[in-house]
């Protein structure tokens, strides 16, 4: 993660849309509390 990023961003770049966000929340729920929070240096696992 980087400063300025989102879900629904990374969903853009990974998956070609923005609504995608939720697949990657769910394949890291046990990392991420809240969808709206996540910080510079997680790492997350894009399914």
């Amino acid at each position: 993660m980087q400063r300025g990023d989102s879900l629904s961003k990374i969903a853009k770049q990974f998956y070609g849309g923005y609504g995608r966000w939720p697949e990657i929340y769910d394949a890291n729920r046990d990392k991420i509390d809240n969808p709206e929070l996540i910080y510079p240096g997680q790492e997350l696992i894009i399914p």
